[in-house]
């Protein structure tokens, strides 16, 4: 899940800096140019969703589906010819999906013999209700970390950053050009190199032992708010404090640093690893919903903050931090190298139990159990 972030911020990396390229290029290819750049990975996407050779459909699906040759085949091609290692993983992935679906049917409406495949209405109802089970007594706090993880990722002023740098970084007195976007270009660059470190060490450390860079994050913004205040103040004459003015720059690159190293990966990690299997692909799924709605909170509110008070923006930001700091340290669990029993203790539930106990019985007799 950590390359997922580092590939997102690849992509704006590199989003940012072809524009940066062509600005000055004096006709429409200026802006031409750069969207005919977004074209290329996407005609690629095209042309593998078209030849399953170059990008065959996912085999876990294909299970779902009791395609299960046509899972085996996928694996094959991309694990190798190595048979009893696919049948391996082929089992693994019939045991998962029976057991989810074991897991589903036992909290949805149950069919009268007479009416054995559900309609529109029945299936839209009984998936309502599976996904208000994340709402339930046993799902609620996992369903929290989740969303306000997200929430709080979000909050902590990073797309503020990447969306708006320019403009934040005028409103602290940075003059010219070329030298603001290079700056802003500059944490994108910073998030992308800081996410390396957590790829390497996120198994080995934990996710919380990681978190605390949220620490340096909080405390980076609170303390760059004095230089950052100082230079907004004297914005007209950056010359005169460029101590203040680059020391206020700094602060945004170790904020963004830390950012790299806690909430860009773990913000994706943890949603996947506190819900147990039969929940996970809902719970992450809701996480990631609250990560894209808060994404656009963000996007649509800060100019208009930005318009009011630069210094009131960077506040709000810091004080998300905190709030995220404090949140992180007496809230959320270790979820590394944590079984699914110590899970279910933090969290007041038997759910991690009862997945296991599905999947030993799915595992010991596969072909006696249906769904019903």
């Amino acid at each position: 899940m950590a390359l997922e972030q580092l590939s997102i911020v690849v992509g704006a990396v590199a989003g940012f800096w072809t524009g940066f390229g062509t600005r000055s290029i004096n006709s429409s290819a200026s802006w031409r140019l750069p969207l005919f750049i977004q074209l290329i990975p996407a005609i690629i996407l095209l042309v593998g969703a078209l030849f399953n050779r170059i990008l065959p459909p996912s085999p876990r699906l294909l299970v779902v589906q009791e395609r299960y040759d046509e899972a085996a085949a996928v694996l094959r091609m991309l694990r190798g010819d190595e048979d009893v290692l696919v049948q391996l993983e082929l089992l693994e992935m019939r045991t998962e999906v029976l057991v989810m679906a074991r897991a589903a049917s036992a909290h949805a409406p149950v069919l009268t013999s007479t009416h054995r495949k559900p309609g529109l209405i029945s299936t839209m109802c009984s998936e309502l209700g599976i996904w208000a089970r994340l709402f339930g007594p046993t799902y609620r706090k996992r369903t929290a970390i989740g969303v306000m993880m997200m929430v709080f990722q979000q909050w902590s002023g990073i797309n503020a950053l990447l969306y708006y740098g320019p403009t934040l970084l005028l409103s602290v007195g940075l003059k010219g050009d070329t030298i603001t976007l290079l700056v802003a270009g500059g944490v994108g660059i910073v998030q992308a190199l800081a996410v390396l470190p957590v790829i390497l060490l996120i198994d080995r450390l934990g996710a919380s032992a990681l978190f605390f860079s949220s620490i340096c994050a909080t405390a980076n913004f609170l303390e760059g708010r004095k230089p950052l205040l100082r230079c907004n103040t004297y914005s007209d004459d950056w010359t005169s404090h460029a101590g203040a003015a680059w020391l206020a720059v700094s602060c945004i690159y170790l904020y963004t640093a830390a950012y790299g190293m806690s909430y860009g990966p773990i913000g994706w990690i943890l949603p996947s690893e506190v819900f147990p299997l039969s929940m996970r692909s809902k719970g992450v799924a809701l996480s990631t919903a609250s990560n894209w709605l808060n994404n656009f909170l963000i996007g649509l509110v800060t100019p208009e903050l930005m318009e009011l008070s630069a210094k009131g923006t960077f506040m709000i930001f810091a004080v998300a931090c905190f709030l995220g700091y404090l949140w992180s340290t007496y809230v959320v669990p270790e979820t590394g190298n944590v079984s699914l029993e110590e899970m279910d203790a933090v969290f007041g539930s038997n759910a991690g139990v009862e997945d296991v106990r599905l999947k030993h019985e799915v595992s010991r007799n596969p072909k006696s159990l249906r769904v019903r």
